[in-house]
């Protein structure tokens, strides 16, 4: 198994903005970083309620999954970090839209506050075709 650690960068998802990568690649599992719903033109959130964050967010991942040569189906788990569990069942619409019939394992946690008060943020590990 190649055990060498590489960094993914791709540019339609938000730039790392601190000292991480946006996925890191280790033999054939990405592991992404948290994304919160950063318009990558202008590296700033976007403007609306939790259902636009959670597909900015699912956007966003969707890039460096394409990126690192895989796509949604290929997700294997997610952690999704919400601000206010009040949102929840507004997430899970949007979130279920988008995987469709695929349902990859998931965590969800409320969290006391998220970077730049964003109201959500969604990390994931994919297995790579």
């Amino acid at each position: 198994m190649n055990t060498k650690l590489e960094t993914v960068a791709v540019p339609d998802a938000p730039k790392a903005i601190g000292p991480y990568a946006q996925a890191v690649r280790v033999g054939s599992l990405l592991f992404t970083a948290g994304q919160i719903p950063l318009d990558p033109a202008t590296m700033r959130l976007v403007e609306g309620d939790i259902a636009v964050q959670t597909a900015r967010v699912l956007s966003n991942l969707e890039a460096i999954l394409r990126g690192a040569g895989a796509t949604l189906t290929d997700v294997v788990k997610t952690t999704v970090f919400l601000a206010d569990m009040k949102d929840f069942a507004a997430m899970n619409d949007v979130y279920a839209a988008r995987f469709g019939a695929h349902r990859p394992a998931r965590s969800t946690v409320q969290v006391a506050a998220l970077p730049a008060g964003a109201r959500i943020e969604i990390e994931l590990v994919a297995k790579l075709p």
